[in-house]
């Protein structure tokens, strides 16, 4: 689901929360070594998020959250903050080009450049999380 989180509103908050859970906790971001990417730059998107980003003219960048179940990608176009919330089970990762990682939802994406060790640590952990908490399949029981 792609959301206006620029205001502090309830009900977006608990769509989020019901969604992907609740922020960790300071200790676990502790231990997991932060929970949030570097600045990703955009390469291209669906549809719907680039209808918006188009409206201004900035450079189009993201970032990542992880949170228990999910990950919340957030983005800024004119002074409004979207974040594309997306629950692990509905979540696809693609590694296309040497540079360059898909991340899709459904019928939304967003391909983000992937240019230093930093952000390929990043998705490494992303990797893992959801793997963590994919439900086991035939090869597993």
């Amino acid at each position: 689901m792609l959301l206006n989180v620029s205001y502090n509103e309830s009900e977006v908050k608990e769509k989020i929360e019901a969604s992907v859970g609740k922020p960790f906790s300071l200790n676990d971001r502790w231990l997991m070594n932060g929970v949030g990417s570097p600045k990703l730059f955009i390469s291209s998107t669906s549809t719907d998020i680039h209808n918006l980003l188009i409206l201004d003219n900035n450079r189009n960048t993201c970032n990542i959250e992880l949170r228990p179940n999910g990950i919340i990608l957030r983005f800024r176009s004119l002074l409004e903050t979207y974040a594309l919330i997306i629950p692990y089970y509905k979540l696809n990762l693609y590694k296309g080009k040497a540079e360059e990682y898909s991340i899709y939802k459904d019928q939304q994406f967003v391909k983000v450049l992937v240019n230093t060790k930093d952000i390929q640590k990043f998705f490494s952990k992303l990797k893992a999380e959801k793997a963590k908490k994919q439900a086991p399949g035939i090869e597993d029981l």
